[in-house]
């Protein structure tokens, strides 16, 4: 199996709009980040995105990717499901609804913002979803998903874990029961959106190592990262060995 990271920034993006500090006004491409999404290929070729954003549509294009099978959701921040309009090229070339994977709460706010596409009767042109209420593990296209259920400030959000890979995004805390799930890793995947002024509903910089040393995956990345955790090359040569910075397109094999 493959996830490749299609967006690896947080709400804002970097560079952020009428920004002019080094981060943003950086050459280096991987200090340029879509808002957060990953793109997992199953051994049989399907696709399942995790969430879609406002960036999906040039995620797409600048990947060359061409497909979705079905989409993972982990919240209803629009900054994670307000794309979803934008899976209609695919919907009209398959000719068949777009699977939705996600909580109840997640997917009544999908139908109340997106009403047009659950309609009885559509307009043409307008996209349409199946939406799949999920809270223990399930399979789709013989891959099992395993949902990781975190804390996003005071709401409680969804990360997913395939094999011996575990994404989780937008997380800011983490219970032991849900850490059992994120032991043995070869890949784990967390948000980290600053370096040191804490955050109410995100993971700060030492709070994403001190996971990393409990938790003891093989490889750490570090996702949902935002202007104000630096430069990409600098940190990635301040970081602990096996912690790195995901970056947009970057891929993983596991």
């Amino acid at each position: 199996m493959k996830l490749k990271f299609l967006g690896s920034g947080t709400s804002q993006g970097v560079p952020v709009i009428a920004c002019h500090c080094e981060v943003c006004t950086s050459l280096n491409p991987k200090d340029k980040r879509f808002r957060s999404s990953a793109l997992v290929t199953t051994d049989s070729g399907k696709k399942i995105l995790i969430d879609c954003g406002p960036d999906f549509r040039m995620q797409m294009l600048d990947n060359r990717e061409e497909q979705v099978d079905a989409v993972l959701l982990t919240h209803e921040h629009n900054d994670h499901v307000i794309g979803l309009d934008d899976l209609r090229p695919l919907i009209f070339k398959n000719r068949k609804n777009i699977d939705l994977y996600c909580q109840k709460r997640v997917g009544d706010e999908v139908r109340a913002r997106f009403p047009y596409a659950f309609s009885d009767v559509k307009y043409p042109g307008a996209p349409s979803f199946d939406l799949h209420e999920i809270d223990d593990a399930f399979s789709i296209f013989g891959t099992e998903i395993i949902p990781v259920e975190v804390m996003h400030s005071k709401i409680k959000i969804l990360g997913f874990k395939f094999k011996k890979l575990a994404y989780i995004t937008d997380a800011s805390f983490i219970s032991d029961q849900e850490k059992g799930k994120l032991q043995d890793l070869d890949y784990l995947i967390l948000n980290c959106i600053r370096r040191e002024e804490l955050h109410p509903a995100h993971f700060i910089l030492p709070q994403a190592l001190e996971l990393f040393e409990e938790l003891k995956p093989k490889k750490f990345y570090l996702t949902h990262i935002s202007h104000h955790l630096g430069l990409h090359d600098e940190l990635e040569q301040e970081l602990p060995e096996n912690v790195h910075l995901a970056y947009d397109g970057l891929e993983l094999q596991f």
